[in-house]
């Protein structure tokens, strides 16, 4: 209780029964000590009240002193001087390094030396390959940042026969604004959608027809390209690019500037928790100068055949996937296409060696086109099953004044293939395949193939 409150309180009191009590005490002799009691208490209660009061104020200056300073440490003394370190440029360089293997077992009906697309002109890559057992190419990666505006990757393929090339040798300029993503050396051209892709990341052994027609497997710049997504909510990708233009259908041409230029958009999006989609439209120009095959003429003979002039090729793709509530770890389907068309432009040499005695040059025109389709479904864990259907359509093609010796029999190439692969895990895979391909009039080739794909060190993301 507060002290300062308790005695006014006790003053009044008194004041008031001062009178009544000095009566009261004449009267009852009792009262007078029953006042002393409460004398006697009171005085003790004020002691002790006191006290407590004392030792509260020592309590609070203690707690208000300053504390005592630390003692100061010893000090410590300095350590012994170090070897010279190795200068910081010795390993500095750190890069992302990945490998990876590959090899086949093919079974096949047909001589894979006849592999042949009836009316079209071959080049590049294509074919099913080596009959038995074979090695297929390796690929060593190496990517890093070079500094805090560029980072390289270089790819490097590594075939059967022993022999390396450069698959791919390229740097991307990482500092430059608003999502744009300018790249230059040699790479894999934006246009379409598998073009982009390795083979070890296809879902099928083997590109489709219609590339290998079109594109002579796939097509590789060496040149700049411009990407810019665009920062809308749907995914909005606009590309350029200008190349030397050597790939198939183009070859190397004598030529100051870019001999050969792409464009490409490619839109996509979600569909809710479940469904993604992209699709996409490309256009390829490049230039071909004496580009040569053999074509078998009217009269049976094997005649060797230039072209020299302008091939413009047109792309359409779509890619639609669904994995229940976004994760495709359990189960999830994938379905793909794309559809191709190419127009040239030029002169055509026939017989352009001589070795018939026919030789002669003439107008040419051509149009065609070629497509596929495939589906892919992971039905449980590590495990998909795949169908692809492939066509390709000769159109029409106008041999100028060389049509007396070269035709061709409108005869459309197809193939259906079905797989089935085994993935335990993202560095490994397992595929068996078969397929029905029908690239020439009346010779079906009934394929199979056993395939393995393994991936050593730090390997990227893959592409949608």
């Amino acid at each position: 209780m507060n002290r300062s409150l308790l005695w006014p309180g006790a003053l009044a009191l008194g004041l008031c029964l001062a009178p009544a009590a000095g009566a009261a005490d004449a009267a009852d002799p009792g009262l007078a000590e029953l006042r002393a009691q409460l004398r006697d208490l009171r005085q003790q209660y004020e002691a002790r009240l006191a006290d407590l009061e004392r030792r509260l104020s020592a309590a609070e200056a203690r707690t208000a002193a300053p504390a005592p300073a630390p003692v100061a440490a010893a000090p410590t003394p300095p350590p012994a001087p170090a070897r010279a370190a190795a200068p910081v440029g010795a390993n500095a360089f750190n890069p992302a390094v990945s490998v990876v293997l590959q090899g086949n077992y093919a079974n096949l009906q047909r001589d894979p030396a006849g592999y042949a697309l009836s009316g079209f002109a071959p080049g590049g890559e294509i074919g099913p390959g080596k009959r038995g057992f074979s090695l297929a190419e390796s690929e060593l990666a190496l990517a890093a940042n070079v500094d805090d505006r560029f980072s390289a990757n270089l790819i490097a393929s590594i075939s059967p026969e022993d022999t390396i090339g450069v698959e791919e040798a390229y740097a991307i300029y990482t500092a430059a604004p608003a999502g744009l993503v300018p790249k230059f050396g040699r790479f894999r051209s934006g246009i379409g959608y598998l073009n982009e892709q390795h083979p070890h990341v296809f879902d099928f052994y083997g590109a489709p027809l219609a590339y290998e027609a079109m594109l002579g497997g796939q097509y590789t710049q060496d040149g700049l390209q411009l990407k810019w997504v665009t920062p809308l909510d749907t995914f909005l990708e606009l590309g350029a690019e200008a190349g030397g233009g050597e790939g198939f259908p183009g070859t190397a041409r004598a030529k100051n500037g870019g001999a050969s230029g792409a464009l490409f958009a490619h839109v996509g999006g979600d569909i809710g928790f479940s469904h993604s989609w992209r699709a996409g439209l490309s256009w390829l120009r490049t230039g071909a100068q004496g580009r040569e095959w053999t074509q078998a003429d009217s009269l049976g003979d094997d005649a060797v055949v230039s072209f020299t002039g302008r091939s413009d090729l047109a792309l359409a793709d779509f890619v639609w996937k669904w994995a229940p509530g976004g994760n495709a770890r359990a189960t999830n389907f994938k379905l793909q296409g794309e559809y191709l068309r190419r127009r040239e432009r030029g002169d055509l040499a026939y017989d352009a060696d001589g070795a018939l005695g026919r030789n002669a040059m003439a107008p040419y025109r051509s149009t065609q086109s070629g497509w596929y389709v495939q589906g892919v479904w992971q039905f449980m864990p590590q495990w998909r099953v795949g169908l692809r259907y492939d066509r390709l359509s000769p159109g029409t093609v106008d041999y100028g004044a060389n049509g007396q010796w070269l035709a061709t029999d409108g005869f459309r190439p197809k193939r259906t293939a079905l797989m089935v692969d085994w993935t335990p895990s993202e560095f490994s895979r397992i595929r068996a395949q078969f397929a029905r391909s029908e690239t020439l009039p009346g010779l079906a080739d009934d394929q199979f193939f056993l395939q393995y794909i393994l991936s050593l060190g730090a390997h990227g993301a893959h592409r949608y």
